[in-house]
């Protein structure tokens, strides 16, 4: 169990990052925030754009037995998939012991796990990687490219990253994107953005073929660095998959909460 102030941190950072980025896939989108619930659903092909996070803190098993009931009524009314994101520390200890059981009955399946991060470990030094050149997303088919790493890493097909980011005007603008370049090939790739004070670190993907290299921590040090020297910001947060929790302390980011990813049953 970490600091319950850090558990609170890493859910309200993705619910305000979440907001921006769904808005700008869809005006009208989904974005509410209920009691307990916050919605961010753009009910797009790109999963990671319809969110539904458990917003409660020190929450018991009853109230999370409601809350998960809620949700899944919530995501099985969409057209899309998308996730429910659990943050273990903000349930309290019966309803941490309770969840999985609780979820099943919701009718939600856990799809995978994840760990919540944050550290005041900026301004780092300039990144550089012997086998990259870093460039920012500027132009479609840089983000066409920043979809198509994801889509590889995360075992979407590439129509689905594409419907997610492609035409987007905010990642060309407000967005720190980068890619890393292999002899003039996209391989890797990170993005952060200002959110309340703090840099959010969002969709680090490696292309599978490129994995094991170092290259997604060389990108994700080169978001940061542009990130915090753009926005004067120290501190940073993200959400990392499995295969990121080892890389990512490297950097200097500490883990808070665990996390779940719950799916709606087929």
């Amino acid at each position: 169990m970490h600091d319950l102030a850090d558990s609170v941190e890493s859910m309200e950072q993705l619910a305000a990052a979440w907001r921006v980025m769904v808005l700008d896939r869809d005006p009208d989108a989904d974005v509410r925030d209920l009691p307990g619930i916050a919605v961010r659903w753009a009910d797009c092909r790109f999963a990671f754009w319809n969110c539904v996070t458990l917003t409660d803190v020190d929450a018991s098993a009853g109230l999370v037995k409601q809350r998960l009931d809620e949700a899944a009524e919530i995501m099985r009314s969409k057209r899309r998939p998308g996730f429910l994101w659990v943050f273990e520390d903000l349930l309290d200890h019966e309803a941490r012991a309770a969840l999985g059981a609780a979820a099943e009955q919701a009718g939600l399946a856990h799809a995978f796990p994840g760990t919540g991060m944050a550290g005041d470990l900026l301004p780092i030094p300039e990144p550089a990687h012997p086998d990259l050149t870093f460039v920012r997303v500027a132009a479609e088919e840089h983000l066409r490219a920043f979809a198509d790493i994801n889509s590889l890493a995360y075992g979407f097909p590439p129509a689905d990253g594409r419907d997610g980011l492609a035409w987007s005007t905010l990642w060309k603008n407000r967005v720190y994107a980068y890619l890393g370049l292999r002899n003039g090939t996209p391989v890797a790739c990170a993005a952060t953005v200002e959110t309340e004070g703090r840099l959010f670190v969002m969709l680090v993907a490696t292309d599978p073929k490129w994995q094991r290299r170092g290259y997604g921590e060389a990108v994700t040090r080169k978001a940061l660095y542009e990130g915090a020297r753009a926005t004067g910001t120290t501190r940073a947060t993200l959400h990392a998959t499995a295969a990121g929790a080892p890389v990512h302390p490297r950097i200097g980011f500490e883990p808070n909460s665990p996390m779940r990813f719950y799916a709606v049953q087929d």
